[in-house]
């Protein structure tokens, strides 16, 4: 079976939206008892779970955008690298620096993880000169 590079770009790009979707939903409408049992301590409301869970839904309009195609939306996929790779370095300076929390770094290594894939797929087909047939 000769499985095709942009299709699995497209295919993990999606992945990646819903992972960026059930993550902002979740920060959106977990109850308060749930960030507690995951280590979090409240001290404000709830603005800031919910903005960062509305930033998450419209990182994932970009995610899938660049899925949905690939040649018209390639600034997408760059923009979805650059994403992953800010938030691992995010992620691992709050996790040394401020709360050494599982879920921080577990955070931080799987959008280190992602960003690798999207950048492996894509420099794959840039190889191939995959964007440059057919631009608009």
């Amino acid at each position: 079976m000769n499985i095709k590079l942009d299709k699995l770009l497209s295919v993990f790009l999606w992945i990646v939206a819903l992972h960026s979707i059930l993550v902002g939903i979740g920060l959106i409408v977990l109850p308060t008892s749930v960030f507690e049992f995951l280590g979090y301590r409240l001290t404000f409301d709830r603005f800031f779970s919910t903005q960062g869970g509305v930033f998450h839904i419209v990182m994932a309009i970009g995610y899938a955008m660049a899925g949905y195609d690939l040649k018209r939306f390639e600034c997408l996929i760059i923009f979805s690298i650059i994403v992953k790779f800010i938030a691992t370095v995010f992620l691992i300076i709050y996790f040394i620096i401020i709360s050494s929390q599982l879920l921080i770094i577990f955070s931080g290594i799987s959008d280190f993880i992602m960003g690798l894939v999207i950048l492996f797929f894509y420099s794959k087909l840039k190889q191939e000169n995959f964007f440059s047939i057919n631009k608009l």
